[in-house]
């Protein structure tokens, strides 16, 4: 009996039933089959072996694509690689999982001997090189349950005999062998270990435990990453030095501007230096939004649980919510300290559901939308500890959050509004690498799917009546609407996901957000959920990296240090800092009895991005040597020409272009 396979260019053959991808290559072109690590068969990636039972349609994924497929595929491969290495080394360790993440891998030990060292993972990578030259081949198997767990309860594999036991009883249980070695797995895989190649590091070494649960076993996390070609892994690892000396984390220590500890986790300590970079961030997105015709709002942090349930909030994210009981604590040493009879409240993690209260106030019109609703509103998001990392992820945020509640046939215009804002806010601040992704409709959703295909077409029509390209993010969607993800490059080239639009149907219908129709009938609102920089924490924590602490001169915290050769010029300086700062520049004088070399090398490490320097002579002739950070030499000019300059330089990029429209 035959079947059809369709072929990319549309041409379709006749095969066997139970034909295999590697067959079909090999039939077309020895040199394409060598090259062919896999398939997509009728979409879905698959193992090149895999016999084919019915019609479909086939694409072949060769090594040398640069496909994300291709790259998925070598580190998972070497995922099981890493795994059968540290078996050969250590056959006490015991495996659990090993997932592809975005920027590599990771396989979990358990080690009786205790967790790995990063002195051993240049013994691990040597021992991975070795496998990958043996080049043992693939192949899947297909057993019961029982006897993968009698495999596994054999050779002492206890995790491997809980992820059989998880797995659902519709499901079959897959094994892939490498050789002798063999690993539980959904697959699929290449054709052998040597298409992994040796564009492969291991990186680091983490503590993790069992399934994320902190009363399991404590395991040992390798991390690793891999590519097709060792050009490709030489500029990942050189992107990876120049994140850690961007880092941060580092630079905020270094520069004075913020810091965590254990007693606030995730909440952010922002010293005086680093609360002028937050400060001008949000002046500047104020303006921005109120020129934009949004009205500003302030909602409470503490709302009753009720309005979470309406929401849906309560049964999908609860767990990532600080609950909070509804009355006075016990003060007596006997006792609890609240009893179990209580309403809660829930400091807000979001502030959508507040601001639908607003909107319900009074009656409102289709002459009253769009309405956009704007708040610097504090979150604050129960995460776990170890998933917190400086200003990008953390428990206490401010987000630059507005709700825009519309009819259906504002959607488009909306949607055009905030994209242009948006772009013209990553513009000033230097991002101007964006891709734009649609995330639609999540397994777990809320409301219908038909009014979940509305929103998606009417947000996917709304951004190409943009002129801007999108991606489909599919299955992506928060629970309640489909959104459009916002994602800029840096200047290291990676990729962060900052700004969000969201067309949600769900939640007015929840909440009742309603306003009388030109026909006089009661009608659902559209609300649009939207964010541009996201939380001014990650946003800044971003910034600071893009530019290595190096901020632009309209958000450094000290614009200019007035410094002093000879003492006799301390007068003068005193003179120079109190006009910058009546002129409204942030300026600081270092009049120390330091060499001026000294006191140069060290305001450039503190990122300083101006410094005008005066002796004897610059106070005789009312002038200043002007030393720009990161630049060789001076220029010595009259102070009011360089006051001047600075000014316009110091001016925020939205009051620059303001003025400049206005000549």
């Amino acid at each position: 009996m035959s079947i059809k396979v369709t072929f990319p260019d549309g041409a379709a053959r006749d095969y066997s039933r139970g034909t295999t991808g590697t067959e079909i290559v090999e039939g077309i072109s020895k040199s394409l089959a060598k090259k062919t690590v896999a398939m997509r068969w009728n979409g879905v990636l698959s193992d090149l072996s895999d016999a084919l039972e019915a019609d479909g349609s086939i694409e072949f994924v060769t090594r040398d694509s640069g496909s994300q497929d291709v790259l998925e595929l070598i580190r998972h491969d070497a995922a099981h690689v890493l795994a059968e290495a540290v078996q050969e080394l250590w056959p006490d360790t015991q495996v659990t999982i090993g997932p592809v993440i975005e920027s590599g891998f990771y396989y979990d030990f358990y080690r009786p001997a205790g967790p790995f060292t990063e002195d051993e993972l240049r013994i691990i990578e040597k021992k991975m090189g070795e496998i990958i030259e043996r080049g043992a081949a693939f192949t899947k198997e297909v057993w019961s349950r029982d006897q993968a767990k009698d495999w596994f309860e054999t050779r002492g594999e206890a995790f491997k005999v809980e992820l059989v036991d998880a797995i659902p009883a519709d499901q079959s249980i897959k094994m892939y062998a490498q050789g002798q070695w063999k690993d539980l797995c959904r697959g699929p895989h290449m054709r052998t270990v040597k298409d992994v190649g040796q564009a492969f590091k291991l990186t680091k070494v983490a503590g993790a435990y069992w399934r994320g649960d902190s009363n399991r076993e404590v395991l040992s996390r390798i991390y690793g990453t891999a590519f097709a070609t060792k050009d490709e892994l030489a500029a990942y690892l050189t992107m990876m030095e120049e994140a850690e000396k961007r880092d941060h984390r580092k630079i905020g220590r270094d520069l004075d501007l913020f810091h965590l500890q254990e007693e606030a986790q995730g909440s952010v300590f922002w010293h005086p230096r680093g609360f002028v970079i937050y400060n001008q961030m949000e002046a500047y997105i104020r303006r921005r939004l109120d020129k934009s015709g949004y009205q500003e709002v302030k909602t409470p942090q503490l709302m009753h649980a009720k309005f979470w349930e309406q929401s849906g909030h309560w049964g999908k994210y609860r767990e990532n919510m600080f609950v909070v009981p509804d009355e006075i604590p016990n003060t007596e040493e006997e006792g609890p300290v609240v009893s179990g009879d209580v309403d809660y409240l829930a400091l807000k993690p979001m502030n959508c559901p507040a601001h639908v209260q607003i909107f319900n106030q009074g009656i409102k019109s289709y002459r009253d939308l769009p309405l956009r609703m704007a708040e610097f509103g504090c979150c604050h998001r129960n995460e776990a500890h170890g998933a917190l990392h400086g200003l990008m992820r953390v428990r206490q945020m401010t987000q630059d959050d507005a709700h825009i509640f519309c009819r259906e046939d504002q959607i488009q215009s909306e949607t055009e509004h905030f994209v242009h804002l948006l772009y013209s806010v990553y513009g000033h601040m230097g991002f101007d690498n964006v891709v734009i992704k649609l995330a639609t409709r999540p397994e777990k959703f809320g409301g219908t799917i038909e009014r979940w295909d509305a929103a998606e077409k009417a947000l996917g029509d709304a951004l190409r009546a943009t002129g801007y390209d999108f991606e489909i993010a599919e299955g992506e969607g928060a629970f309640y609407a489909p959104k459009l993800e916002f994602h800029l490059k840096d200047a290291i080239g990676r990729s962060w996901q900052v700004g969000t639009l969201q067309l949600d149907y769900v939640l007015p219908e929840r909440l009742d957000a309603t306003y009388v129709a030109e026909d006089g009938s009661r009608q659902y609102a559209v609300m649009l959920h939207r964010a541009i920089l996201g939380s001014l924490e990650r946003f800044i924590g971003i910034l600071i990296e893009n530019y290595a602490g190096k901020m632009p001169m309209w958000l450094a915290p000290t614009q200019v240090v007035v410094a002093t050769i000879v003492s006799e010029a301390d007068e003068y300086a005193q003179k120079l800092v109190r006009q910058l700062r009546d002129a409204g520049i942030r300026a600081e004088i270092d009049t120390r009895n330091e060499k001026i070399n000294y006191k140069v090398r060290e305001h450039s490490v503190q990122k300083v991005p101006l410094m005008f320097v005066v002796g004897r002579r610059e106070a005789e002739e009312g002038t200043v040597s002007v030393r720009r950070l990161g630049t060789e030499g001076q220029k010595v000019e009259p102070f009011m020409d360089a006051l001047v300059a600075l000014m316009a330089e110091a001016t925020p990029p939205d009051l620059k272009d303001a003025a400049e429209k206005a000549l």
